[in-house]
């Protein structure tokens, strides 16, 4: 499990060793932190941009699947400084195919929806729309794609890639886009008043952690490879967002407005029909439930 000490890829963790798996978290700890590693789960402290450290990791514990969710996750980062986001995404990327190849272990990799699809795709998205990203976060993923893909057809496993909405939950910190939450909800318990980029009605797919995890348990233990959005469906704005969050704070604090950060798109979400279809996954925790149960989990930290 690359990046499983960070946000989703812990839940991946902890939900994966509920199914009965053996977990190794390899995570450079950059975005994670080892509180986020069960006691009873083996962590290994490694970049994984370094090639000869996964090979052996791998050959040692000899994984029968490997979940790649290790990546430089933000938009806004990605445009800053596209190099150091090519290099973690994408050759990272190749590096874990690469020390998955030497254990004839198929890779789950975890991709992004909105950031692949650009602003011109039918909203929701499905999984055929031809890719046009707007950052170079989203480029990369696309290229990383294309290795899982690759090395599925070259070596004859059966890779699968997910591309996830934008997920939220316990343990959110604030990268990537659906960061949002975790920095709303953070001000709202201090009676702060939140920035909202844009005029606020711009829309995401808010998808929660668990049943994200849940995707990536049922990829595991797929026999075949394939390419699946993981999302709702369903547009939230980031007014809305913060009308939810707001109701669970019992706060009325009205936002602060800035410009729109480069990079960031007018509308996103995903159709996940065919993740349905072959994998019987489906979302199940409604945004408004899903976001005042997280509000929760920052007011005991």
């Amino acid at each position: 499990m690359t990046g499983g000490a960070g946000f989703i890829g812990s839940h991946v963790t902890d939900a994966l060793s509920a199914s009965g798996y053996d977990v190794l978290v390899v995570d450079d700890l950059t975005g994670g932190t080892p509180d986020n590693v069960g006691d009873s789960t083996a962590l290994e402290v490694l970049d994984i941009r370094d090639l000869d450290a996964l090979v052996r990791v791998s050959k040692t514990f000899a994984p029968t699947v490997v979940c790649h969710l290790a990546a430089q996750p933000s938009v806004t980062a990605s445009v800053r400084d596209p190099r150091h986001d090519l290099t973690t995404n994408v050759l990272g990327t190749l590096n874990v195919l690469e020390a998955a190849r030497t254990v004839s272990a198929p890779t789950t990799f975890a991709s992004t929806g909105g950031a692949l699809y650009g602003d011109e795709a039918p909203i929701p998205t499905r999984e055929d729309c031809p890719p046009r990203p707007l950052s170079p976060y989203g480029a990369s993923k696309l290229c990383g794609e294309a290795y899982v893909a690759t090395w599925s057809r070259l070596h004859r496993l059966p890779n699968v890639i997910l591309r996830l909405a934008n997920v939220y939950g316990p343990r959110q910190d604030a990268h990537g886009e659906a960061g949002v939450v975790a920095i709303f909800s953070k001000l709202l318990l201090q009676n702060a008043a939140p920035t909202v980029f844009g005029d606020g009605t711009q829309t995401r797919d808010y998808t929660h952690v668990h049943d994200t995890a849940d995707a990536f348990v049922r990829a595991a233990q797929a026999s075949s490879g394939g390419t699946f959005n993981v999302g709702t469906g369903i547009e939230t704005s980031v007014l809305a967002l913060l009308g939810h969050l707001q109701e669970a704070a019992g706060t009325t604090i009205e936002p602060r407005f800035a410009a729109l950060r480069p990079g960031e798109l007018p509308r996103s979400a995903l159709d996940a029909s065919a993740i349905g279809g072959s994998l019987g996954w489906v979302a199940q925790m409604d945004a408004a439930r899903g976001l005042a149960d997280t509000l929760r989990t920052y007011a005991t930290r």
